[in-house]
C-alpha cells in the first residue's frame, strides 16, 4: 500500500535504520523508542493487524518471533530480558496499521497490566 509508512520503508521509499531484512520480514529501529532497544519486526506483506492473520500466515508469524529473538541476542538482551509486543487496534495502541512486532528492552520494565 503506497500510503503505508511501513510498506514504504520495506520498499526503500522512506528512511529507516534497518537492522535485518529477508524475503519475509524487515526489522528497523522505532523512531519513537520507549526503551533503549526498540526494534520493529514487520512482515514484507501488508497485513493490517492480527485481525487479518490467517492460517497461511502461521510460518510468517513464527519467523517474526525467531528474527526478534536473534535481534534480542544481537543487542545483548538475552540475559537481561526483553518483551515482544503486538498491538491490535487503536485502543491497544496500534498507530500504524501494518502488523508489527515490537522488540523492547535495555531497561527494567514494570510488570503491570491495567
Amino acid at each position: 500500500m503506497k500510503d503505508c509508512i511501513f510498506c514504504r520503508i520495506i520498499n526503500g521509499e522512506a528512511p529507516a535504520t534497518i537492522v535485518f531484512a529477508d524475503e519475509f520480514v524487515t526489522a528497523f529501529f522505532d523512531i519513537h523508542p520507549i526503551t533503549p532497544v526498540h526494534i520493529l519486526v514487520v512482515p514484507n506483506e501488508h497485513i493490517e493487524s492480527v485481525n487479518e492473520v490467517e492460517e497461511k500466515h502461521a510460518a510468517l508469524l513464527g519467523h517474526m518471533i525467531v528474527v526478534a529473538r536473534q535481534l534480542a541476542f544481537a543487542n545483548g538482551l538475552d540475559q537481561r530480558g526483553y518483551r515482544l509486543v503486538i498491538n491490535t487496534g487503536p485502543e491497544a495502541g496500534q498507530s500504524v496499521f501494518h502488523l508489527h512486532l515490537h522488540l523492547i528492552g535495555g531497561r527494567r520494565m514494570p510488570f503491570r497490566f491495567q
